[in-house]
């Protein structure tokens, strides 16, 4: 099996793990509060924004990543992809939110 699969059936693995904890902790119906449209969603929204940003601040521009270019290409493909999850969930979430005003 390629190592490609093997990275992707553990995510699952993990996030499953992670629906099993939260059912367990917040009850089977923890999902509502934090669909798109919701609060939970826009709060995730924020955190994604506020890591990139952070990690654009502090991580990128930080001379010991600046002088490396593999750091460097790691650090700035890490901000775009945080910038590419926060335009998914930001899509779903507003576009719920549009849909619950009609």
């Amino acid at each position: 099996m390629s190592k490609l699969k093997n990275q992707n059936r553990d995510c699952e693995r993990e996030r499953q793990q992670l629906i099993h904890d939260l059912c367990t902790d917040q009850g089977p119906h923890w999902e509502e509060q934090y669909k798109p449209g919701s609060f939970g969603c826009h709060e995730l929204l924020d955190r994604v924004s506020l890591a990139a940003d952070t990690v654009e601040r502090f991580i990128v521009s930080h001379p010991a990543c600046v002088q490396n270019p593999d750091w460097f290409a790691l650090a700035e493909q890490a901000v775009a992809l945080l910038h590419d999850l926060y335009q998914r969930v930001g899509a779903e979430h507003l576009n719920d939110q549009s849909g619950a005003s009609n």
